[in-house]
């Protein structure tokens, strides 16, 4: 073979080889995609909400009087006892400081009191005087209607006397009383803070003891003051006792009802805790969402179903989410919902059929935020591209992400 063949051959290899890559980088390399099973099983049809725990009966411990309250040594999380845990101790509250016009007055009006004891007292010194002087006449009447003297309508006259005379004694004495309360109590106008018979020692102290058994929730009032009558000290419950409360828009709201299933998630623990629907409030009400706008929402009120074992570890007002079952696909055809799109007014899927991408029309049913049932159009176990993008289309080349 001369050497122009050889060459010429050469140069035909070259170029096949040359147009081989040329073609070689116009094919479209195939796309990387998510991939999921077609499954057979069941689809929960639920409607999710936020909420928070909560303690079904809480008890706030409040001060019975005004005074003193001492620094509560008790911490939150402490077991009490009803009727023998001391929440706190209070001591009544001092006198208050008088102003000037107060202190007169107050002096003018011991000064009146004293007076009017005094003149009761007179009355009282009066009324014994008529009383002997009675008792007097009655006896002497009594004597001279022995010897015929008198007749019996005079002793008779004489026997009220006395019994008239004793009332108003009576009377005149109870007058007696009430001016000395009213004395002492215009001389306790003038009670000063630190004077005689009014310090700590003297003063009882109020013990406030715990209504009922569980635990000490929160203290509201730790350090020493004083506090008016009716204050907040502390908040007990048992923490065992505890439910749910989720908020609901209405329009889901009305979907549920008393005893469906429910799911708590998010709660911090590694698996769901299952719940049921107690009671869904008759009243609702007005909640501004993050983005401004107004929305009715009613609570969702549920109560555990699994052993307090699973969800020891929650408290009060954690915050949970729950997702109620309002209805079921039992034994269905189901995939994600990130597979299904809208193409021509109509639910669709691309399946991976040999490395491409077949576009696949189908028949939804129910569905939740996850899985869709599949009423037609798809088989168990065929496998479909979730989250499609916009470089997938019917025939593409693609190839599973691994």
């Amino acid at each position: 073979m001369s050497t122009k063949k050889i060459k010429l051959i050469a140069k035909y290899f070259i170029g096949v080889f040359l147009l081989a890559l040329l073609v070689y980088a116009f094919i479209p390399e195939a796309e990387k995609v998510d991939l999921a099973q077609v499954r057979r099983g069941d689809v929960l049809i639920t409607l999710d909400g936020e909420g928070k725990t909560r303690i079904r009966d809480i008890y706030v411990v409040s001060a019975p009087i005004e005074g003193r309250v001492m620094r509560i040594e008790s911490e939150p999380g402490d077991v009490v006892k009803a009727g023998e845990t001391i929440i706190a101790n209070m001591i009544p509250a001092d006198p208050r400081f008088l102003d000037k016009r107060s202190e007169t007055q107050a002096r003018a009006d011991v000064q009146g009191a004293e007076a009017a004891k005094g003149l009761a007292a007179s009355k009282v010194d009066r009324a014994r005087a008529e009383l002997e002087f009675a008792l007097a006449e009655y006896k002497r009447a009594k004597e001279l209607f022995k010897n015929g003297n008198v007749s019996i309508s005079r002793l008779e006259q004489n026997e009220l006397q006395v019994k008239m005379r004793k009332a108003e004694v009576k009377t005149a004495l109870a007058d007696l009383r009430v001016m000395e309360s009213r004395l002492a109590a215009a001389k306790a106008q003038l009670v000063q803070p630190g004077s005689e018979g009014n310090n700590d020692v003297d003063r009882c102290q109020v013990c406030v003891h715990a209504p009922v058994d569980g635990k000490l929730l929160r203290i509201f009032h730790k350090s020493e003051g004083v506090i008016p009558m009716g204050t907040a000290l502390a908040e007990i419950g048992n923490p065992e006792n505890l439910e749910i409360v989720i908020e609901m828009l209405s329009r889901d709201a009305v979907k549920v009802r008393p005893g469906d299933l429910a799911l708590v998630k998010r709660w911090g623990g590694d698996m769901d805790i299952q719940a049921r629907v107690r009671l869904v409030e008759p009243s609702g009400y007005t909640k501004i969402s993050a983005l401004g706008v107004e929305e009715q929402r009613v609570n969702i009120i549920l109560d555990f179903i699994d052993p307090i074992e699973k969800w020891r570890a929650l408290g009060n007002a954690f915050r949970v989410e729950a997702s109620i079952v309002v209805d079921k696909a039992e034994n269905v055809l189901y995939v994600p919902v990130s597979a299904l799109f809208r193409q021509n007014e109509q639910w669709s899927v691309f399946v991976a059929r040999d490395g491409r991408a077949v576009l696949q029309a189908v028949d939804v049913g129910r569905r939740n935020d996850h899985e869709a049932e599949i009423l037609k159009g798809l088989k168990v176990n065929e496998q479909v591209i979730i989250h499609p993008g916009n470089d997938v289309s019917d025939g593409s080349r693609i190839r599973e992400r691994k």
